[in-house]
Formats: structure tokens, C-alpha cells, sequence
């Protein structure tokens, strides 16, 4: 939505080509989102913006965006250096990946209701030693048809790339993450115990989530920043599949940085995107940004299917609010409270998983 805001106040014949993200506090579902866009720069070859995502006068989200000029005149393979990495390969004669077929059906039910189609989680190297040789692989692509020309595929490849980012560290390390031991998966309903199993399956971690005894479970995990390079904006179809590839460099200190690679069906690079997630010191707010970021998400995919347009602020130089610091919205007064919050945003967690 940030970037939709900022494209309104280019030219059209600017396009983004790259974006960087901070997420500062948990937003509400239940307040309208005020999005200032600051013209920074205005020059003959590239545009800068910065946009705030605003509630209360409070900054929830930040995120600097550039855009280039494309002009066709100067487009020329004679006079520019270029490379870009090949759709991976893969089986006995190492051919490129093909996607599923249009009418591909085969999602569970419990993954079916996002505006996003997905095939399962390819694992490759799972068995490596080593995280960093491990990646994930998917198939993705919006339901149905996007309407809005070229700024609007842009807007949804933005979206989708922050999809399953986070959960890449869980994959290579093979970490338990869902809201109950895996010993207490017999203790769940016949209903809950398919749900689990499928929704692990789906996500690349094996077919018995009781494989998943004994090791290690996940901490609250959230993001930090989230950057997207767009490579060619004019080939993104964000309607047709596209593949991402997603590995992780880098793990320590309580944070992890996972970059992604984005393709299309034809092969060509779209996007290149890098995360960084980490485990806040303060749980509690780790807690509540979580839950209020899920609740967001749930609110996001039911505004999808009816839009309603963005109101955003195209001000130069306007001194922006202070107002960004840190502060948890509700606080415990003792362990008895803490133990009660815990299991009320467990129990809310199980349900907008399931």
C-alpha cells in the first residue's frame, strides 16, 4: 500500500526499482492508515520518496522508494554491461523448472483462502550439514486476473515477496514452530491433527509433524526490514507463476538474513529481495506485534476482495512526526497476567492459523 501511495505522485514513465522497508510498531485492523509520501527527489533520470505508514501519529512502517526513468532510446544490449541469474535447474537432465499447469488445484484446504495461489515448499539440500547450501523453492501467482496495468502487477509482486520470507529460517534449521509441542500433536483433534499435518507438509518440513519431536522450537520471530530490487517492472505478471527461491546467508546474535530470488515462467529474473527477521527482547511486544500483524493480514486479504482507495499525502519538505518510538500497547502487572496474555495470543494464533 506504501508503494501504491508513492506511484501516484511520479511521472508515468517512472518506475520503481528498488524499495526499502522498516517495520517500527505493531499496527491496528480496527484504524483507518494514514500514508504521507515525502517527495525527496526529483531528477531527470531517477525519483526518490520516502512514505509513512501513520496511525494515532504514530510511525507503524517506514520505507524509502526509487524510481528510475525507462526511456527505450537508451535501451541497448550494444551499450550496457548486463548478467542475470538463470531460472534454477533441476532433475536428471538439469532442465529448468517448469510451473504447475494453469489449472493447478492440488493447494490444501488450509492454505486456499489468501489472494495468492502456491504450490508445496521444495526443499533442496535438506539433507546439507550446513543451512546456508539449503533453499526454498515455490511456485506462486494471484488468483484470478490484476487489473491496473503495470503498477498494479508491481504492487502484488511487493506483497507476495514478503510471503513465507520469515519462515525460511525455520526450514533450513528444522525448527518446531507452531503454537504446541510437538509431543502434544496426539493430544488434537482428529480435524486440527489433518490441518497441522497438511499445513506441514505444504511448508516443505515432512509428512509426520511427530518426526518433529525433540527438536528445537522456535521463539517469537518478526521482521525487521524487507528490501526489493525490481529488476524488469515492465515483464512482472504477477497473475502468472512466478518462482521463489529463498536461502539464508547469515544467522546469529538473535537475527537472520534471508535473501529471495523472484522468476518468472519464461526465466526471466523479476525481483531480488533481502530480509532481515530477529527475536525482540521484550516478548511481550514480540507477542503483541505478532498477533496484531496476523489479525492485520487476515483484515488485508478481506479489503482485497474490497478495495478501498488509499488516501495518500504528496507534501515536499513537511516536517514528519516524532512520533515513532517504542512502546508496547498493553503491560502485565505481574506473572499471573503474563501467563494469561500468553495463552489468550496462543489461542488467537491457533485460530488465524486454523
Amino acid at each position: 500500500m506504501c508503494l501504491a501511495a508513492a506511484q501516484r505522485t511520479v511521472a508515468p514513465d517512472f518506475v520503481v526499482h528498488s524499495c526499502h522497508c522498516y517495520f517500527l510498531l505493531a499496527g491496528s485492523s480496527e484504524l483507518p492508515i494514514l500514508f504521507h509520501v515525502e517527495q525527496v527527489r526529483d531528477g531527470r533520470s531517477f525519483a526518490t520518496r520516502t512514505v509513512q505508514a501513520r496511525q494515532r501519529g504514530r510511525c507503524i512502517f517506514t520505507t524509502t522508494i526509487s524510481f528510475v526513468r525507462l526511456d527505450p532510446a537508451t535501451v541497448s544490449p550494444d551499450t550496457h554491461v548486463r548478467h542475470s541469474s538463470e531460472l534454477p535447474r533441476a532433475g536428471p537432465d538439469n532442465a529448468p523448472l517448469k510451473p504447475p499447469p494453469d489449472d493447478y488445484t492440488d493447494e490444501p484446504e488450509v492454505v486456499s483462502q489468501g489472494p495468492f495461489q502456491g504450490t508445496k515448499i521444495e526443499m533442496v539440500n535438506e539433507d546439507s550439514p550446513n543451512p546456508c547450501d539449503k533453499k526454498t523453492r515455490q511456485w506462486i501467482r494471484a488468483r484470478g486476473k490484476i487489473t491496473g496495468g503495470m503498477a498494479a502487477h508491481l504492487e502484488a509482486l511487493a506483497y507476495v515477496s514478503d510471503s513465507y520470507f520469515i519462515g525460511t529460517i525455520t526450514r533450513i534449521h528444522k525448527l518446531w514452530r507452531f503454537p504446541f509441542r510437538a509431543e502434544e500433536f496426539e493430544d488434537l483433534s482428529p480435524r486440527l491433527q489433518e490441518k497441522v499435518r497438511a499445513l506441514h507438509e505444504w511448508e516443505g518440513m515432512g509428512s509426520d509433524p511427530r518426526e518433529m519431536i525433540g527438536r528445537p522450537e522456535i521463539g517469537m520471530m518478526v521482521s525487521l526490514d524487507h528490501t526489493i530490487y525490481f529488476h524488469n517492472p515492465g515483464k512482472v505478471r504477477a497473475d502468472e507463476w512466478m518462482l521463489s527461491e529463498m536461502d539464508s546467508p547469515w544467522a546469529g546474535d538473535e537475527r537472520a538474513v534471508v535473501t529471495q530470488k523472484i522468476f518468472s515462467k519464461d526465466g526471466t529474473l523479476l525481483a531480488t529481495c533481502v530480509q532481515e527477521v530477529g527475536s525482540p527482547f521484550n516478548e511481550l511486544l514480540a507477542f503483541n506485534w505478532y498477533f496484531q500483524r496476523a489479525n492485520y493480514h487476515i483484515r488485508a486479504l478481506s479489503a482485497l476482495r474490497n478495495p478501498i482507495p488509499a488516501r495518500a499525502t504528496n507534501q515536499r519538505s513537511k516536517p514528519v512526526s516524532p512520533s515513532c518510538s517504542m512502546s508496547p500497547v498493553f503491560v502485565p502487572w505481574n506473572l499471573c497476567n503474563y501467563a494469561r496474555i500468553w495463552f489468550e495470543i496462543m489461542y488467537q494464533l491457533c485460530m488465524c492459523f486454523f
